[in-house]
């Protein structure tokens, strides 16, 4: 193990300073200042108490010695020196000859019991971490002796603990063995659920929110993830889970979930501000148990700059899970923007399935009038729009999450046999990866695509179904949807295709922050030999809330000859 030598000075703003020397390694520095914190009564009134100064002073050795011992340094040698460097004020020099730290020469860990023989518990022994000839570590040897207990719980041993646990140290010789035995006892199993205080809503409604089934084996991160399934619905505002393990029978745990429910019915008004879309306010209404089933119904009232919208949705809820669902949606949105200017009517039915790890899937049919105006030309259209949708999510913390993916894959299309104005057949797909890097930086990739086959003309195409480029999650440097292809007179009139991607290194300092450097590519175009490519530079600033970051990012274009900057401010979830 490669040691170095370090030196700190603990309390350097009191009367009194300690100065220690020749420690090895920062976690056990950290550790020698922990046990020399002063004690109440040496400096009262910003004054050394002589009295108590030289009983501290004598501690001292020992103190360290002590606070050594946990990294393998049994044989540690500390003086102390004391200076008085002005009137009333002292120092302490700390120096310390730790020695020649102890080390294993024997790791014997062994199971015992029903579970000895399982795979995965074999796994979990040959994976623990000391190793014969490493410096004993009593942390390291406590955190693995913990870790060990608490996969093996977490594989339904609820007996599991250790028959056997002990370190024979040999202080002269400088070495030590180590010797563990687990003894598993019986393997557990979830036994029936018992749901109280829920009766407003059906039971076969809140039993879609269990993570486990009966007679499957017992897990603590099942108990967890169940707790979160409840709380997440936003249905209830307290949830408690008791495994009631004495009450088991045949090693079958019953297992007590008292329910609090939250108000049915809330109304919340909301203000806001986008580059994309201007300023805005917003009303939403929701009702989370409708006829008592727990059906949910959505009303979204959005007042924008550039975008109007008001939309309802009728939510059925599937038994299967808590991602499965049955939704009916309508509405009218309406989009002002440079580029086009769009009036919708429409209704959708969609029915979603989820699957495991944070997979989704649905099919879906929508109906859509749009009234469209792009360039030169003012149209209507109207489409039956059946499609495909997919998309996996795997990202840990929601609020600021440090690593993961996820994508979306969507196929879509209509033909006039079915009703349509206009025949097409779209693909869409879009992706975004957190990947970490040393010094707690973060590398953030975003990648969106898309391509159209059609039998009709890019102008029958109603404006919503063409593909643009630009704004805060596309190309930043350009105006929301203000790239694509351009008619005779230069007015952006959409494309057929899009590729955009995004690469952008981001900086944390402190709890919520963070700063970010960028670079976007992007368009939309007809003929990929045809493209004009589009990108932005730029840094930006990050504030990370409960409601999702905020972000303030100032870009400039580039291979432009007059380039200018735009500034784009974001919040909400869009990594």
């Amino acid at each position: 193990m490669f040691l170095f030598l370090l030196s700190a000075t603990v309390h350097a703003a009191d009367p009194l300073e300690i100065n220690v020397s020749g420690v090895s390694g920062e976690e056990a520095l950290a550790n020698v200042h922990a046990a020399l914190v002063l004690p109440p009564g040496l400096v009262e009134q910003g004054q050394v108490e002589p009295l108590w100064l030289e009983r501290f002073e004598e501690q001292i050795p020992k103190r360290v010695r002590q606070a050594l011992e946990p990294f393998g340094y049994y044989d540690a040698e500390v003086s102390v020196q004391r200076q008085m460097t002005a009137p009333g004020r002292y120092l302490l020099e700390v120096t310390v000859l730790p020695g020649e730290p102890v080390r294993t020469t024997s790791v014997a860990v062994h199971l015992s019991g029903p579970g000895e023989s399982e795979p995965r518990l074999q796994r979990l022994v040959a994976d623990f971490p000391l190793r014969v000839g490493e410096v004993l570590r009593q942390d390291l040897y406590d955190q693995a002796k913990g870790t060990l207990k608490a996969r093996v719980l977490d594989r339904g041993y609820l007996d599991a603990d250790f028959k056997v646990h002990q370190i024979r140290l040999h202080q002269q010789e400088r070495r030590a063995e180590i010797d563990l035995e687990l003894a598993t006892g019986e393997r557990y199993y979830f036994g029936k659920a018992f749901i109280q205080g829920g009766d407003v809503y059906p039971a076969p409604f809140l039993r879609r929110y269990l993570s486990f089934s009966e007679g499957e084996v017992f897990s603590y991160p099942r108990l967890g993830q169940t707790q979160l399934n409840f709380l997440d619905s936003d249905r209830f505002r307290e949830v408690i889970i008791t495994p009631q393990k004495t009450l088991s029978e045949e090693f079958r745990v019953p297992i007590e979930i008292k329910l609090v429910p939250a108000a049915r019915r809330r109304l919340r008004p909301g203000i806001g501000y986008g580059t994309d879309t201007g300023a805005r306010t917003s009303l939403n209404y929701r009702d989370l148990n409708v006829l008592h089933r727990g059906h949910e119904f959505v009303a979204d009232l959005s007042l924008a700059e550039r975008h109007q919208s008001l939309t309802a949705n009728y939510i059925v809820p599937g038994l299967t899970n808590i991602e499965s669902q049955t939704a009916l949606r309508s509405g009218f949105v309406r989009e002002n923007l440079k580029s086009y200017e769009t009036r919708s009517l429409f209704a959708e039915i969609e029915e979603q399935r989820g699957f495991s790890g944070g997979r989704i899937g649905s099919v879906y049919l929508r109906l859509l009038q749009e009234d469209y105006i792009v360039a030169a030309q003012d149209d209507r259209s109207r489409m039956i729009i059946p499609g495909i949708r997919f998309r996996h999510n795997l990202y840990a913390d929601p609020i600021r999450p440090k690593k993961g993916f996820r994508y979306s894959l969507e196929v879509r299309g209509g033909h006039q046999s079915l009703g349509s104005d206009t025949g097409l057949l779209q693909f869409l797909a879009s992706g975004n990866t957190i990947i970490p890097l040393p010094w707690q930086l973060k590398l953030l990739l975003r990648a969106q695509g898309g391509t159209t086959l059609k039998n009709e003309p890019l102008a029958e195409i109603p404006a919503s179904l063409r593909f643009f480029a630009g704004g805060d999650q596309s190309v930043r440097g350009y105006a929301y949807q203000s790239l694509g292809p351009t008619d005779a007179d230069g007015q952006v009139v959409g494309g057929e295709h899009l590729a955009v991607g995004s690469i952008e290194l981001e900086v944390p300092f402190g709890e919520d922050w963070g700063v970010a450097t960028f670079f976007d590519l992007g368009n939309a175009f007809n003929v990929l030999t045809d493209i004009e490519w589009a990108s932005g530079v730029g840094i930006g600033v990050r504030r990370y809330t409960v409601i999702g970051p905020v972000k303030i990012d100032i870009a400039r274009q580039v291979g432009v000859t007059d380039p200018s900057y735009r500034l784009h401010l974001s919040v909400g979830f869009g990594w």
